[in-house]
């Protein structure tokens, strides 16, 4: 690209150059006696035939520059792509439910991959036309230095208007961020399987395609206005540069009248003037169009660059293998929460103990496990794992002692092999641990009816793929836990909401079998799943309420015993 820029700025004042040599040889073949005449023609056969063969070259050239920046295209927008999610690997959770955090992933990710290459097309530009103008310069210098000025000066009113309504288009986007999101989010309501029931039967689709379409309006009024007086004072500023022009025009053609400069000469000033003009405002506009991709890219910049914390930790084991798992006076409050989710909780699990959580909705069970896997640090206090500090882990290795299936676990548009694989992304392909943990899931008997058995792809958004039921579903995320055999820690947060009891008693018999010398955590409102756990804690504005084993609590006749009751009649 360097190459064919630089040749695509010499060729163009070349190009007048031998068309003036064109000229000035016709005039002479006509003016002239027959022996010089021959002469003279000759000589304008040949200058047309160099024009012919400079045009093919800057043709060649151009188809050339288009090739590059097609493959420059694909590339680059792949690598600015590849940042942007290796970036978001790097995040803590706490940055996805960071709504400015993700007004910036948005900026960056809206137009990251077309604006870099933009602005790499638009400094080879400039080169091009930077060279472009030196060559015109010289050619007009010849004529008067104030041709050079008069050329440089025409366009830069046009360009300082462009300037400051590219600025004010850069700052609308970027205040419309949340309204952008906004809007995609309402598409993708509209739009997802996972929400068309609910809008079908709530009959929200108009309300929420309202509201998507008002969105619309109030970001197009201002849009609307910015395109009015851009193009307005493009226009007025415009005027500028073509009464340039045509003042040059007259004052080449009086001195080709005053017979100062030949007719050639006359063409061909005329010419560089005009292709100078263009030059100059493709400069200037280059200019501006860098100057505007460097705004959107600063939102690139902005993300890329974000802080995170580093991990810390780099120990992969602790001085006491036997001590299981101590929480230690921990707090946490979320982000501009004055409440906290947990208060200065002390609990131990021992090692192969089961721990039971229950407690109502938002009283800090999910919290707690968050924290245990490091998907948040504690606000104050400490978490113990093997008698080691959880920020003293080395993180991978911390996340692969511990296997866990959250009760808003993903329904992966992938295989089934690949759907439960993941869950040991080392061991995916090793499909006898596949099938074990399917089998552990409860989930084998369905997958083998299935039409092509592990191989089946699941979910709506590609061919061929079969929906599973919420139950199903369930058992492929069990599976993926079981995945994990090697995990000291299986966490199931709410693991059996969609399933039936049978199944649900069938589980839980097999997940006491697999867990028999290691820790497990269950969080569950079934009292009939949390009674065969060792030790239940009963968590209440995120504290521990209550705390003992099943008996226990019950001979207390306290929270845990009422809330047993309350679900005992339930069934009678």
């Amino acid at each position: 690209m360097a190459l064919t820029t630089l040749l695509a700025g010499v060729l163009p004042a070349a190009i007048a150059y031998v068309g003036q040599l064109i000229v000035d040889a016709v005039v002479m073949a006509i003016q002239t006696v027959p022996e010089v005449r021959d002469a003279a023609t000759d000589q304008a056969i040949f200058y047309v035939l160099c024009e012919a063969g400079l045009v093919v070259l800057i043709t060649a050239i151009q188809r050339i520059n288009t090739v590059c920046q097609s493959i420059l295209r694909v590339l680059l927008g792949n690598e600015i792509n590849v940042m942007i999610l290796e970036k978001s690997l790097t995040l803590e959770l706490a940055h996805f439910e960071d709504s400015e955090y993700y007004d910036k992933l948005t900026r960056a990710r809206r137009e990251a991959s077309s604006r870099p290459l933009s602005l790499v097309i638009r400094t080879f530009d400039l080169l091009r036309e930077t060279i472009s103008l030196v060559s015109y310069g010289f050619l007009l210098f010849q004529f008067s230095p104030w041709a050079v000025l008069l050329l440089g000066f025409a366009g830069l009113p046009a360009f300082l208007a462009e300037a400051k309504f590219s600025g004010e288009a850069f700052r609308n986007q970027r205040s419309r961020s949340a309204e952008r999101r906004m809007q995609i989010y309402l598409e993708m309501v509209l739009t997802r399987e996972d929400g068309v029931k609910e809008v079908k039967l709530l009959k929200i689709g108009r309300l929420f395609l309202q509201r998507y379409i008002d969105i619309f309006h109030n970001i197009y009024k201002e849009d609307r206005s910015l395109v009015l007086r851009r193009g307005f004072w493009g226009y007025v500023l415009g005027l500028i540069s073509s009464a340039a022009f045509y003042f040059a025009y007259g004052w080449v053609a009086f001195a080709a009248i005053a017979t100062t400069i030949t007719i050639g000469q006359m063409t061909m000033y005329i010419a560089v003037f005009r292709q100078g003009q263009s030059a100059v405002t493709n400069s200037l506009t280059a200019i501006n169009g860098m100057y505007e991709d460097n705004l959107y890219l600063s939102n690139l910049v902005e993300y890329l660059e974000h802080k995170v914390p580093e991990a810390s930790g780099h120990k992969t084991e602790g001085p006491a293998p036997k001590d299981g798992i101590r929480f230690e006076n921990v707090s946490f409050y979320y982000p501009e929460n004055l409440t906290p989710a947990l208060h200065e909780l002390n609990l131990h699990i021992k090692a192969g103990e089961s721990l039971a959580i229950v407690g109502e909705n938002g009283s800090g069970k999910t919290t707690l496990i968050k924290l245990l896997t490091r998907l948040y640090s504690p606000t104050s206090g400490r978490i113990l794992l093997e008698g080691l500090d959880l920020q003293e882990w080395d993180i991978e290795t911390l996340r692969h002692k511990i296997g866990v299936i959250f009760q808003d676990f993903s329904r992966y548009q992938l295989k089934v092999s690949d759907n439960i694989g993941i869950g040991d992304v080392d061991n995916m392909e090793v499909r006898p641990q596949v099938e074990a943990a399917a089998r552990d899931g409860l989930a084998a008997d369905f997958i083998q009816h299935m039409p092509q058995s592990y191989d089946t792809q699941l979910g709506t958004w590609f061919k061929g793929g079969k929906e599973l039921s919420g139950g199903q579903w369930q058992k492929i995320a069990l599976a993926r836990a079981f995945m994990r055999n090697h995990a000291d820690v299986l966490i199931l947060d709410e693991p059996t909401a969609a399933i039936d009891a049978k199944a649900e008693a069938d589980i839980f018999a097999h997940f006491r079998e697999l867990t028999a010398d290691r820790i497990s955590i269950i969080i569950s409102h079934r009292f009939s799943t949390v009674r065969i756990a060792d030790h239940i804690i009963v968590l209440d504005k995120g504290a521990i309420l209550e705390e003992g084993s099943h008996e226990a609590l019950l001979a207390r006749d306290g929270q845990y015993a009422h809330l047993f009751k309350l679900q005992a009649q339930g069934y009678m």
